[in-house]
């Protein structure tokens, strides 16, 4: 099931909440400093520095929830920075297959994204919201085309009403 919600990734009860991540795994603001925040930040830190970084972009890797309550793991994705490469939807599309793969890998079924490479990375991308929607229903459908017996539940989170809107505009069947 591949659905919008209006909200913050952090909030939703699943099996992995995803970070929009930097490529060294430290925190940050946005929704990275949210989920830091939520897991506590010496504890995610820790968890963080079992990774050998930097990471590349379009790469995700999984740590535990440490303090979060509504999640059983936090993943990683590294979205590209439009800012510096204009033309990366394929790494962005990379960011959301690979967190699918890492979930499966995992066991687990159910995971809430932001929507990576919409905020400060996005640079001067028309609709940063809407594009990064498109390539997160992009990377389900590989994912779930490749995968036909594995139920996986992705919530898209839109975090402000002008996302959603944005989102919605350029998805509309999907629904909330």
């Amino acid at each position: 099931m591949f659905s919008i919600i209006h909200g913050s990734c952090a909030d939703q009860n699943v099996d992995a909440v995803v970070n929009a991540a930097n490529d060294c795994l430290l925190a940050g603001g946005g929704i990275c400093g949210a989920i830091f925040s939520k897991a506590g930040y010496d504890e995610l830190k820790r968890e963080c520095a079992k990774h050998k970084t930097p990471l590349k972009d379009g790469d995700a890797v999984i740590t535990s929830a440490c303090k979060m309550t509504n999640a059983k793991a936090i993943i990683h994705a590294v979205g590209p920075d439009f800012r510096v490469t204009p033309n990366a939807l394929q790494t962005l599309f990379d960011a959301y297959y690979n967190s699918l793969c890492v979930l499966m890998e995992n066991n687990f079924h159910s995971i809430s994204f932001p929507l990576i490479s919409a905020g400060i990375f996005a640079g001067r991308m028309d609709n940063p919201a809407g594009e990064s929607a498109k390539q997160c229903k992009a990377a389900y459908e590989k994912f779930t085309s490749e995968n036909p017996g594995y139920v996986v539940d992705v919530k898209l989170c839109a975090f402000s009403m002008k996302e959603l809107i944005e989102v919605k505009n350029s998805i509309p069947e999907i629904t909330e």
